[in-house]
């Protein structure tokens, strides 16, 4: 009898109607409904909440547009259903979603596969489900035989997918199960040279699991590899396009939350990423294994990440918060939030410089026990690094920047540690270093330093963000760097930015004290910060 329903609901699902009342009802979509509770696989057909299927009588099946599969709210549903060449539309999108009152239906596998694949389809919107693959992986969105657009997903709890310590970094190009994720877009190297485009993640949850969302254009793999030496645009990259990743709480995770890889146009916005790359990717020696990092972009062009918070990192190797890694061009970290990682910032060109990439209005709070890198591998070009706060950040190096701005930026350092640049750098290549306030430690002659000194800022509290606004009497107050190419009207705080200051505070500054160094407390500070540099130094840690 099982047979016969799963042949029934093929036949339903790729809407095989004979009369002018069925077209009629095909048009509108077809309603299926699935309930672990109260649902009868033998004399149930599924097309009302009375007559639903107890579990999903298919794994691979075609659904038209219109079409809708409901999970009974309170079931559990063993499931690896794929979905293939499935097209809704724009006014008549396919959904997969919850119906009834109480829980999200938890959709599970224990298989080493995912829950759900969609291939080659567009217009599907997944929402109000839960969602764990203890031994897989959540969702694999592919494009194999043609183009995959407008694929949502919404208001979904991911967890429990494979959450296990590793001695290497994940396969990518092996399913959302491979990748141990939540979710996979492609892989890496893809599949096929089609795009997902208009892909969107929005109000879910991601934890406990080896990764979040990884998501991935592809490039002609016929013209060589990446790694082989080429110029990413020599192998004819195929960019995922408008990618939207909004509202997500990522936490808890061995290795990495989001991947913005080969995609154009593509916006991680208003999201948290706490206690991810939990793995520490060292041996039994310390030597460092593998690298992860939180949220970062790999071969994508026009993308941005903003208005997000990302704590608590350990990966060694890297663990950083912005990382402009692999041919990244015109790509954006803004209104940033970053505390307690490993090191805020260590970019990776791969073979050659990238052109155009932005880091501004950022906060990076205690981000110090890396060192942290303006410009890694072949180096930036164009780079804009502008009105940031960092504090307790270890060395920080501004070495490999072409024609690039690093001003009016507030850099609080560990004690012992130091801001470094090279002659070429600063005096040959072009670029603008000036505005800066570097406290705490000692600088190099030419790092663009214009106050070194109290920044002056609002609380003492290392926890609050608003404690690094500045005091109106704060020496930084009016006094940065005109940049005629900042076009943002709003300060990391929300506030309007009424103020050309030094830090991400852009306001007219607050009622706080400003407390000035005594002479005594800048001599001690001085002597404690030389022999820290020492220390340091003797011991292979400068």
């Amino acid at each position: 009898m099982k047979k016969h329903l799963s042949l029934l609901f093929c036949l339903l699902l790729v809407g095989v109607c004979a009369s002018p009342a069925a077209s009629l009802a095909a048009a509108r979509g077809t309603v299926y409904y699935i309930d672990a509770l109260d649902g009868n696989d033998e004399t149930g057909d599924g097309l009302s909440p009375e007559t639903a299927w107890k579990t999903v009588p298919v794994t691979e099946c075609t659904l038209q547009a219109g079409d809708s599969v409901l999970f009974r709210r309170g079931g559990t549903y063993p499931c690896t259903l794929t979905l293939r060449n499935s097209r809704g539309t724009e006014e008549a999108p396919i959904r997969i979603t919850a119906y009834g009152e109480g829980d999200a239906p938890l959709l599970t596998t224990d298989a080493p596969t995912e829950v759900l694949r969609l291939f080659d389809c567009s217009y599907v919107t997944v929402c109000n489900l839960e969602i764990t693959a203890p031994n897989g992986g959540g969702i694999w969105i592919d494009a194999l035989t043609a183009p995959s657009e407008n694929i949502a997903l919404e208001r979904l709890t991911i967890h429990h997918i494979q959450n296990r310590k590793m001695t290497a970094r994940d396969n990518l190009s092996a399913g959302a199960a491979g990748a141990r994720a939540c979710v996979m877009v492609k892989g890496l190297p893809a599949r096929s040279l089609y795009p997902v485009d208009g892909f969107t993640v929005k109000d879910c949850e991601m934890y406990d699991c080896g990764n979040g969302v990884s998501l991935w254009g592809a490039y002609d793999q016929s013209l060589g590899s990446p790694w082989g030496g080429d110029v990413f645009g020599d192998l004819a990259p195929v960019y995922n396009k408008n990618a939207l990743i909004r509202d997500t709480y990522f936490h808890d995770m061995d290795a990495e939350a989001v991947i913005i890889g080969i995609c154009d146009g593509a916006l991680m916005t208003h999201c948290r990423v706490i206690d991810c790359c939990q793995g520490e990717g060292v041996d039994e020696n310390g030597e460092v294994l593998y690298f992860t990092a939180a949220a970062w972009f790999w071969g994508s062009e026009n993308s941005t990440i903003e208005y997000c918070e990302i704590a608590g990192q350990k990966n060694v190797g890297d663990g950083m918060t912005v990382d402009f890694d692999s041919w990244s061009n015109h790509c954006t970290y803004q209104y940033i939030y970053s505390h307690d990682n490993v090191r805020f910032m260590c970019n990776n060109a791969q073979n050659t410089r990238q052109v155009g990439n932005v880091v501004r209005y950022c906060l990076s709070v205690n981000d110090d026990r890396g060192r942290n890198k303006l410009a890694g591998g072949a180096g930036e070009e164009n780079l804009l690094f502008y009105n940031n706060t960092i504090v307790g950040s270890q060395r920080f190096d501004l070495d490999n920047i072409y024609d690039s701005f690093f001003v009016n930026n507030i850099i609080v350092m560990r004690d012992g540690y130091r801001m470094n640049t090279d002659f070429h750098t600063y005096y040959r290549d072009g670029n603008v270093i000036a505005g800066n306030c570097c406290y705490n430690c000692f600088t190099d002659v030419q790092a663009g330093i214009k106050y070194n000194t109290v920044p002056g800022f609002s609380g003492d509290d290392e926890t609050a963000p608003a404690s690094f606004m500045l005091s109106k009497d704060s020496p930084l107050i009016g006094t940065g760097y005109k940049l005629a190419l900042d076009d943002c009207t709003t300060d990391f705080f929300g506030n309007e930015i009424v103020s050309r200051n030094i830090g991400c505070y852009g306001g007219a500054g607050t009622d706080a004290p400003y407390a000035r160094e005594t002479l005594c407390v800048k001599l001690a500070r001085f002597f404690r910060m030389l022999l820290d540099l020492l220390r340091n130094a003797f011991a292979g840690k400068k």
